[in-house]
């Protein structure tokens, strides 16, 4: 066909759609034509397609072999249309693009597809491309791109030669290649030996032209974008070019932090070598958009390129403002910052119709597991449910009888519901939304009718109504132990959610590679559900990839799981820095490119739904597809395996099999290959668990195929044929295994016919050699490994390598011998181990940093359903709530025959600084301890509440019932200050409330600073609150947990610990206030210790001696810990008290180790640097010298039992409860005794509480007139009881077994045993009424305060306790072990002759442990790192 002269731009394309007679001509408009004709309608009788309804869905639909296809729309349209653009892969097809917006980086963001792409700014240009656009569509059978710039084609514009277009038919042609084509139109005028090129892909070309040869810059415009290639191009150039400049056209402004991002860059970085053997040095690209001085702009573009700090986002020019412009620059143009690179993209598309529940780097991010936001998304989504289910029932014209327009609401309501169980695009979203809005208006209006009234109560304003596209954004931290964590829950909801998991630690970093390659695989997790759409994307490698992704996750009506890789090593890394990473990263098969859409899978057609996007690796992954085809394959090989599970009768056995098999599933899912390694440990502390793990992963980095169990979950009939399996097991109370190997252990000691011998095995063991320092106790060493060894050889089967046995006591710990026989069992396998790389351990550092101010998951771990327990992490966060996870141990073992998990509940510690509570106070936590506790009350060591037995479906009730009387858990636990404990001091009112106070505001001023736990707890109502104020209650309340975030310059709200800072403190501290002569807060055990001197004559607390580094934790024969007394500090007068402590708390909170828990507490700080060094330091801080010790005298650390009246008239009584425990026996019903005081206090309105550091209740400020009543009460419930041994009543014990998981034996509830034997003992020789401080702990960490007793029991296995002797009595000296390892029937034999020869050999009034320093029974500890010295032989 000839085109003749005087053609228009819309004639011209009209004339080559006729190239082939079969085409079929679409256009697209934003309305329906009404006699109008479109621009886009070039023919005057192609089909139309509304931008609103998806257009490209039609035109997918519709292309087909033989037929050609033409496609005339804008920019914006066809970037809504990715994902369907795949579709067009085999089809010919021409796409005319109008460049409308001026926005040209849409070009590259097409890149991946891999079409033939045009660019045309003038006339001329058009015919030249759209007859090779056309030609190659009909001939190569494949999509082309053809973008114009129809602004920039004047429509006065005509073509004025005469040119014969040839018409194409299918058959005739053959392949066709642009070989000949020019790609890139060079400019002349610039000289032989050009430093800078100037790549343009704008309009202003021939603008740009004179000025660029005057800047001897070489100017090219990019004609044809694909296909080329760097190389190619490279080539062309002159051998001069050293900088390159490339121009963007664009519609709006950039801004920027970190390096600048653009699609077209990834060009030019495809080959880095290539550029830096031709020696470019330099590649910039700069944005313009309306140009008034085109030689200016390109004057300061060049400039920028060739200067030595060249701006990396430049943009010059006016925005090109419309409407279509700010939602284009909205939907796809904002230069992308490194830290927020996926949320701007995000926020590009979906604008107002994006909801993000956390964003990741945003300060309410939680790093470790989805569940933040998920709970509130719930409930959105419950709310949600409601409302729809209401609007179904309002589906009638007839309730609406009064509202105006009935049946058109009615109509509109349906198409709402409709809307709410669709799978929404973007555009539909949109319209969905205006649906919304209208609806609203309408029910708005109308508040006179019922039915109107009954939805606006569920959708009080229009956002109920809305629709979102709802995104969780975090970490690759979330994906950590799939099947426990939040992503699992996420997942398999079912729910319209979608959740983008940002991995950017570099691949380059060869440290973290296997916890990467691990983390990945949440795709390929997600993918076996079948009903969830997953992608794996990298912004920097495939922009259009992302994009559809993005796209199609929204609109999938499910959840959906993107994986979204951005590797940088710092805020500073450049653009450049990140594609090299990137590149590396997919093109080594390390991050895979893929989409998997489950609405695609279609057995008819043929269609699956996955998607392989990065073809480096295609085979590879399409080998693992087809091998691990999702979990059809898992139960096809493993028929016996679902058969067993179906007709097994044991839950035990069931809960063992269904580990295994998610073993073997993990197996499939990482599709390894080589030899199989099966590693089971055994653990109670956790380390056996770490280097199993280890292992494990070390193991799949080399390509083995390894799975990790504990061995509860070992079928013995199975191991046979396991072929090779490394036992890890650690040591637990006398050479025992611990609890999660003792039935396997018990299994195979009772199989004497089992057949081992096609079994390879090595075993590895955790021990300490002087846990049992006594010869006769050396095989206690490790026996578990030991024995297991010997009877697996028994067995017949083959040990890999000799048994490994890890020491604590060696210089490295376990990890000397480790070092040792892992390389060993490598060589054994035939497997190398170069390449194998080491995991960064997970430590509470890490967990506190990533916690978002200590939020973590625990809101969504509360809600989860499907356990009893929370995540790991988060039972170390809600240690600063106040709260720790335990389980009852009594029943643990009967759980697990059952097939079931620990009995887990919370144990939740009250914040009481000053240990004063009122009648409501007390009353209310009595009733907690029914309502959601276990029927009891503790009384702690530190002189507060806890409540134990809580499940965690109650615990947020309890908080919020707790803080209901201005009490709170903030604090109570945790790496932070914790309760603040103040002398009892019932004789002096005055003096009392001096030091209560100074206890109050010390604590209030060291209380964390988040809101984390307003947030979680008490945020908001709830539905069982039991006072609707209580929302407010909380709002209100004057000091306690901070409500409100901080607001920072930028307007931004976010939570600040100005004194603790994100990290907190290394470990926990606690500060201690007593009065002479008494020391009933034993305070030198503590962090700070604050000893009041009082002035006599006045009682006004003149100040306070202060000493520091006091600490009791310890770890049984690591001689590297040690209880320590606190060192004197200085004499600090009150109004400077605070100011110090802040200041010591700095100084901890930046010198103290952070990398061994074990010595992190302030007193090894003090040590590593000195007192006196420590000392300088706080007086440097505060800005002042302290003054010397003043004088004091104390006479005992005990509490006076009985009735006591203070100086102002008001009696007081002490009451002995024992160990703390208040509970209700038959023959003592305390609790209830207590409970009926409090409550004839709250009727009188006099009285109170205070508790005190040794466990025991005062019972305060009774007025003489209620005297009677309440010594009546008192005596009917036995806790006027004052008739009690001198050791009883000094006597202290910690929780210990069952719910503390720290305990190895028992405390609590032996200690009263113990005690009556020593009464016994003791009255035998007269010594009955001589008190000897006793204390008793479950294990080493010293919660009791044991090492300042006179004697001590310290647990350290089951029915097995150190004994140490020689604290002082007023708690001014540490004691010393005595006998290790003391089983607890032969305690009182030991003790027995100790306490005879004081009878008979003691000064007058000495005290026990005083006397057996002076007779030397045991050597006195002068300093708290010389307790383990001097200890005798015969210790042991």
């Amino acid at each position: 066909m000839t085109l003749t002269t005087a053609a228009t731009l819309s004639r011209v394309l009209a004339d080559l759609s006729q190239l082939n007679p079969q085409n079929k001509v679409y256009y697209t408009s934003v309305t329906k034509d009404t006699g109008v004709s479109s621009e886009y309608n070039v023919t005057g009788n192609g089909i139309q397609l509304l931008t609103s309804q998806d257009p490209f869905d039609n035109v997918v639909a519709h292309v087909g072999d033989g037929v050609l296809t033409t496609v005339t729309t804008e920019q914006l349209t066809a970037l809504k249309a990715l994902p369907h653009l795949y579709s067009l892969k085999g089809s010919s097809t021409v796409v005319n693009i109008d460049l409308n917006l001026q926005d040209y980086s849409i070009v590259p963001t097409f890149k991946d597809l891999g079409y033939p792409t045009f660019i045309s700014n003038d006339l001329d240009t058009v015919v030249a491309h759209g007859t090779l656009a056309y030609q190659l569509a009909i001939s190569n059978k494949e999509p082309v791109f053809h973008f114009i710039n129809f602004a920039a084609v004047d429509p006065a514009t005509v073509y004025n030669q005469e040119l014969d277009l040839p018409r194409f038919q299918f058959e005739e042609l053959a392949a066709f290649e642009l070989e000949n084509a020019e790609h890139f139109k060079t400019y002349p005028g610039a000289s032989a030996s050009p430093s800078t090129l100037v790549i343009n892909l704008s309009p202003y070309g021939p603008q740009f032209a004179p000025v660029a040869a005057k800047l001897n810059a070489l100017l090219v415009d990019i004609a044809i974008y694909r296909p080329w290639t760097l190389a190619q191009f490279l080539e062309a150039l002159p051998g001069s070019i050293r900088k390159i400049a490339i121009v963007e056209g664009s519609s709006k402004a950039v801004s920027t932090t970190g390096a600048g991002f653009d699609p077209l860059l990834l060009d030019f970085f495809d080959n880095f070598n290539a550029l830096a053997e031709r020696k470019i040095d330099q590649i910039i690209l700069s944005n313009v958009g309306r140009l008034s001085d085109a030689e200016a702009a390109l004057t300061q573009i060049v400039n920028n390129v060739q200067g030595a700090a060249p701006e990396q986002s430049l943009y010059l020019g006016e925005d090109i403002c419309s409407s279509s412009t700010a939602e284009y620059s909205e939907a796809i143009k904002n230069v992308i910052n490194l830290e927020a690179a996926y949320i701007k993209v995000l926020n590009q598309l979906f604008d107002g119709n994006l909801n993000v529940l956390n964003e990741y780097g945003n300060e309410c991010i939680n790093t470790k597991s989805p569940e933040y936001g998920f709970g509130a998304f719930l409930h959105a989504q419950s709310d949600r449910e409601a409302l729809v289910a209401q609007v179904k029932k309002s589906l009638d014209p007839a309730l609406f009888s009064t509202v105006p327009g009935a049946n058109e609401l009615v109509k509109l309501l349906s198409q709402w519901v409709s809307s709410t169980e669709a799978q929404l695009n973007e555009a539909q979203l949109n319209e969905a939304n205006d649906l919304a809005q209208e609806i609203y208006t309408i029910l708005q209006g109308n508040q006179d009718c019922e039915a109107v009234l009954e939805l606006l109560k569920l959708a009080p304003s229009v956002e109920q109504l809305l629709f979102r596209s709802h995104w969780l954004i975090g970490s690759d931290a979330w994906s950590y132990d799939l099947g426990n964590s939040g992503v699992h829950h996420v997942i398999t909801s079912k729910k319209n959610i979608n959740m983008l998991i940002i991995d950017s630690e570099p691949y380059s970093e060869v440290a973290k590679r296997e916890s990467k390659v691990h983390k990945k695989n949440v795709g390929l997790y997600a993918m076996n559900f079948h009903d969830v759409y997953v992608a794996s994307v990298a912004v920097y490698s495939s922009y259009t990839q992302l994009l559809t992704a993005f796209i199609e996750a929204s609109s999938f009506n499910g959840p959906s799981v993107i994986l979204a890789y951005l590797p940088y090593h710092s805020e500073n890394d450049t653009a450049l820095e990140v594609l090299k990473e990137t590149k590396n990263a997919v093109e080594s098969g390390y991050w895979p490119l893929y989409r998997y859409d489950p609405r695609k899978e279609d057995d008819a057609t043929g269609e699956i739904a996955f998607t392989l996007d990065s073809a480096i690796i295609k085979k590879e992954l399409q080998t693992f597809l087809d091998r691990e085809n999702l979990l059809t394959l898992l139960t096809n090989q493993y028929a016996e395996l679902s058969k067993n599970l179906e007709l097994s009768v044991s839950d035990a056995i069931t809960r063992k099999q269904e580990n295994r098999a998610k073993a073997a599933y993990t197996e499939l899912l990482e599709g390894l290959s080589g030899p199989p390694l099966h590693i089971y440990y055994a653990s109670d502390g956790g380390n056996a668990t770490a280097v199993a793990t280890k292992l494990c992963k070390r193991a799949l980095s080399v390509g083995l195929k390894a799975t990790v169990l504990s061995m509860d979950d070992i079928l013995l009939e199975d191991l046979a044929g396991e072929e090779n399996v490394i036992f890890v097991t650690s040591t637990a109370g006398q050479g025992e295994f611990p609890q999660d190997g003792k039935t396997f252990w018990e299994e195979l000691k009772g199989s004497n016919d089992i057949d081992l011998s096609a079994l390879n095995f090595a075993v590895f063991g955790l021990g300490d050699s002087q846990y049992w320092p006594r010869k006769e106790d050396a095989h206690y060493f490790n026996k578990p490994a030991k024995d297991l060894f010997g009877r697996l050889e028994l067995s017949a089967a083959k040990p890999l390598i000799p048994l490994g046995l890890g020491d604590d006591q060696d210089a490295d710990g376990f990890q000397t011998a480790y070092s040792e026989w892992e390389p060993k069992l490598w060589e054994s396998l035939g497997v190398s181990a170069e390449g194998m790389i080491e995991e960064k351990p997970w430590t509470n550092e890490d967990i506190k940093a990533t916690s978002d101010f200590l939020r973590g998951g625990l809101a969504e771990g509360l809600v989860d359903e499907s356990t009893l327990n929370i995540s790991a992490d988060d039972t170390q966060l809600a240690k600063f709530h106040g709260l720790y996870m335990q389980d009852d141990r009594d029943i643990r073992e009967t759980r697990k025959a059952q097939g079931l998990e620990p009995l887990y509940a919370f144990m939740a510690r009250v914040r009481l600084p000053g240990g004063i509570a009122t009648p409501d106070q007390w009353l209310t936590l009595d009733g907690l301890s029914d309502e959601t506790g276990n029927g009891t009350m503790k009384i702690t060591t530190r002189a507060t509440f806890q409540l134990h037995g809580i499940f965690k479906k109650d615990m947020k009730h309890t908080m919020r019932t707790i803080n209901s009387q201005l009490l709170d858990s903030l604090a109570a636990a945790g790496d932070v200050n914790r309760n603040l404990m103040v002398s009892a001091l019932p004789g002096n009112a005055k003096v009392h409330k001096q030091i209560s106070q100074m206890g109050y505001n010390i604590s209030e001023a060291l209380l964390p600073n988040t809101t984390a736990y307003y947030d979680i707890w008490l945020k908001g109502p709830d539905a069982r609150d039991k006072d609707p104020n209580w929302e407010k209650l909380f709002q209100n309340r004057q000091g306690g947990p901070t409500t409100k975030k901080t607001l920072l310059a930028d307007n931004s709200l976010v939570d600040v610990e100005p004194l603790y800072g994100p990290v907190y403190l290394p470990r926990k501290f606690k500060v201690n206030i007593t009065v002479p002569p008494y020391n009933d807060v034993d305070v030198w055990s503590s962090d700070i210790g604050m000893i009041a001197i009082v002035d006599p004559a006045t009682d006004i607390v003149l100040g306070y001696n202060m000493y520091a580094g006091g600490g009791m934790g310890s770890t049984h024969n690591n001689k590297k810990t040690y209880a320590r007394r606190g060192s004197f500090l200085g004499f600090i007068e009150p109004n400077d008290c605070i100011q110090v402590i802040q200041a010591v708390v700095a100084i901890q909170r930046d010198n103290g180790c952070r990398s061994d828990r074990k010595h992190a507490r302030l007193k090894y700080t003090i040590d590593d640097m000195s007192i006196d060094v420590f000392n300088a330091k706080v007086e440097e801080a505060v800005g002042k010298k302290f003054g010397p010790e003043r004088p004091f005298e104390i006479t005992s650390n005990c509490d006076y039992f009985g009735w006591i009246k203070d100086e102002s008239g008001m009696n007081h009584f002490t009451s002995f409860v024992e160990n703390g425990r208040l509970l209700d026996t038959p023959d003592k019903p305390q609790r209830t005794g207590f409970k009926k005081v409090a409550e004839y206090m709250k009727e009188t309105g006099s009285g109170d509480f205070r508790l005190t550091g040794n466990q025991h209740v005062l019972i305060c400020n009774i007025a003489d007139e209620h005297l009677d009543n309440v010594k009546a009460i008192m005596k009917k419930y036995c806790i006027d009881n004052t008739d009690l041994s001198g050791i009883r009543k000094v006597s202290s014990s910690c929780v210990g077994l069952p719910t503390c998981g720290l305990a190895f034996s028992e405390s609590e509830r032996y200690m009263p045993v113990l005690l009556t034997q020593l009464e016994d003992v003791l009255e035998e020789y007269g010594l009955r009424h001589d008190a000897v401080v006793a204390r008793m702990t479950g294990c080493p960490n010293g919660c009791s305060r044991p090492y300042l007793a006179e004697i001590a029991f310290i647990g350290k296995a089951p029915n097995t306790y150190n004994i140490m002797l020689g604290g002082g009595y007023y708690g001014e000296r540490l004691n010393k072990l005595y006998k290790a390892s003391v089983k607890d029937e032969d305690i009182v034999d030991i003790v027995r002759p100790l306490f005879k020869r004081w009878a008979l050999e003691r000064n007058e009034d000495e005290h026990f442990g005083d006397f057996c320093v002076r007779v030397g029974i045991i050597k006195p500890t002068l300093e708290g790192r010389l307790i383990h010295e001097d200890v005798s032989e015969d210790a042991y």
